[in-house]
């Protein structure tokens, strides 16, 4: 007798092979294969495109996260104030210089006038002091800041050879430092004995007060600009520059105006020298980038 299969097991044949379930066996069912439920629930119609537009993607995803690298490479982008001044691992150069020079002008503040005044004659790099100590005077010239700790060259001192210890290190730095300050006192000294000896200028002018840090960071000016994009290394050496050369037009000082106009000279004939330090010192970093030309 021909079996009939049942409209319930109907729906239960295999797919595949079309054959009903086997006798005496509970229903099989799989998941995979199984019917949409009829507890009244329908699946939710498939988004329509006819419109051309593209459905919107759901809102409880929340938002994509950043990469990584993405992240990384912006906030390389960020100033990072806290690199524009010295640190003992950094730049230990000027750190420790720093540090000397506060207590240099702290001795100036708050020692006797009279024995802060023989501290400054002592270290004059003045023609009659470079005649008999050249070596003491000109390092010991170099210990006070003229105007003590808030003057412009101060300020100047702390960022300027900050930037420059970063890029060439900490030798190199003090070498520029020490070449602007030597020749440039030199180049104004000299000249006074000569003029003092041609009868030109009084005795008096043999010891003419003469110290402080300000040729050795305007020297150090001039070769950080050269490791600056152009458009800032040209605002550095006109500003500055434009300053010097004011300063030496209102006659004032103008030995010690000379001196700033030679050191900032030095500074710019470095550029060559300084570069080479440069990509010396980046060459082994990842993204090192030589300093653009132009100006």
């Amino acid at each position: 007798m021909d079996r009939t299969v049942a409209t319930a097991d109907a729906t239960l044949m295999d797919p595949e092979s079309g054959a009903p379930p086997l006798d005496g066996l509970p229903r099989q069912r799989t998941t995979s294969r199984a019917a949409p439920s009829s507890a009244g629930v329908a699946p939710a119609p498939a988004p329509s495109s006819s419109a051309g537009v593209a459905p919107a993607p759901s809102s409880s995803a929340g938002p994509a996260p950043v990469p990584p690298s993405v992240a990384r490479s912006a906030s390389r982008r960020l100033p990072r104030l806290w690199l524009l001044l010295p640190s003992p691992r950094g730049t230990p150069f000027t750190f420790a210089y720093a540090l000397v020079l506060v207590v240099t002008s702290l001795v100036a503040e708050y020692a006797d006038p009279s024995f802060v005044h023989v501290l400054h004659q002592a270290s004059s790099t003045d023609v009659a002091h470079l005649m008999r100590d050249p070596l003491l005077v000109l390092v010991a010239s170099a210990l006070w800041v003229a105007g003590g700790v808030t003057s412009p060259y101060a300020l100047g001192f702390l960022l300027v050879l900050t930037a420059l210890e970063r890029r060439t290190g900490g030798r190199r730095t003090a070498g520029v430092f020490l070449l602007g300050h030597v020749l440039a006192t030199l180049a104004t000294e000299v000249p006074v004995g000569f003029a003092v000896l041609a009868g030109h200028l009084p005795d008096s002018s043999l010891h003419r007060l003469d110290y402080g840090i300000s040729f050795g960071v305007a020297a150090c000016v001039g070769a950080l600009a050269g490791l600056l994009t152009p458009w800032l290394r040209c605002t550095i050496v006109v500003v500055f520059g434009g300053s010097l050369v004011a300063d030496l037009v209102e006659f004032a000082d103008p030995m010690t105006d000379w001196g700033h106009l030679t050191a900032l000279s030095i500074g710019i004939g470095m550029w060559p020298v300084v570069r080479r330090w440069q990509r010396a010192r980046t060459s082994g970093r990842p993204g090192a980038v030589a300093a653009p030309s132009g100006c």
